[in-house]
């Protein structure tokens, strides 16, 4: 460089000086530009937001739990009974529309056992569309980031919807599993909850199946509603059994702010956390090997205010 000056004059020794310079800014802002870039990682995880028995138009507590809905950028899972009483048609329009209905665009239903209180649950296909699955069926499954997502129809008996053994709902799922037998971590969500320590409603044994090809696959997490109250589950067989190995963790989530709260007394085995004050919606962080849980109260429901909060996390199978 100082040969090259003598030999230019101090005029070209400025120049090379500011093509340096310019050349180690350029450098730096490329390595810099480079950390900035935004990872995978860095971006974090898909979430989930979930919860069932949702609206009603003679309460608040649904417009409630949509304004905790709308501050959380997740895609929507929800577990059945979404518009009170019968979930027709006026039933979606008048009440869970102007609630829940802002975010049908991220929403991936399920149905509930209010939805075939209209014939064949048409109010509910209408509404989501393809979205709900085939009318015949309700049942479907998709990928969310590095998870397998299933959604089921626990309303057995209800026009062509079986859950029985070797019926088309357990052989579907069966296969639909194989074939997501990956590595991945996998949740499914119903409406009904195989356990409950719920005192009006309480566990549904004619999910055992679905737990049976749910459970052989090994699922990690499985979502449910219908009692209206939050519970989560240690993880667990299909019989009840505990299994911290290869069982399933389930969630009751009746929490959407449909009609009351149901009381539960005593718990089942396994239980591990229950409220029934309190309404609110489940986040779900899901890493690629594990995934996070918080039980989100509505304003007013805090942690402080009701003494009440789950959070955790697991790693999945």
């Amino acid at each position: 460089m100082g040969n090259w000056q003598a030999k230019g004059g101090v005029g070209d020794g400025k120049t090379a000086t500011v093509v340096i310079v310019a050349f180690v800014a350029l450098l730096v802002a490329v390595r810099c530009g480079s950390e900035r870039a935004p990872s995978s990682e860095k971006a974090g995880p898909p979430v989930v937001v979930a919860a069932g028995d949702i609206a009603d138009c003679h309460t608040e507590n649904d417009e409630a739990t949509a304004r905790l809905v709308g501050g959380i950028d997740a895609t929507v899972l929800t577990l059945g009974d979404h518009a009170y009483p019968r979930g027709s048609a006026e039933d979606f329009d008048e009440c869970y529309d102007p609630t829940w209905g802002r975010f049908k665009g991220r929403t991936k239903p399920s149905p509930g056992n209010h939805e075939y209180y209209t014939e064949e649950a048409e109010g509910y296909f209408d509404y989501f569309g393809k979205a709900a699955g085939d009318p015949d069926e309700g049942y479907y499954s998709y990928d969310l980031g590095s998870w397998h997502l299933v959604a089921l129809n626990s309303n057995c008996g209800e026009g062509e919807v079986r859950c029985g053994d070797g019926s088309p709902q357990v052989r579907w799922l069966e296969k639909d599993l194989a074939a997501n037998a990956d590595g991945r971590c996998t949740l499914a969500y119903m409406h009904h909850p195989r356990f409950s320590s719920g005192l009006k409603l309480g566990s549904s044994p004619n999910m055992e199946p679905l737990w049976e090809a749910l459970y052989e696959a090994g699922v990690d997490v499985v979502l449910s509603a219908h009692e209206h109250n939050y519970e989560r589950f240690a993880p667990q067989e299909p019989d009840g059994e505990a299994d911290l190995e290869r069982g399933i963790r389930e969630f009751v989530v009746g929490t959407g702010g449909g009609e009351s709260h149901y009381l539960i007394l005593a718990t089942l085995p396994n239980s591990e956390v229950h409220n029934d004050e309190t309404y609110g919606v489940l986040k779900l962080a899901l890493r690629a090997k594990s995934y996070e849980w918080r039980f989100v109260p509505v304003e007013g429901e805090t942690f402080s205010d009701s003494g009440f909060s789950d959070s955790g996390s697991a790693r999945c199978h």
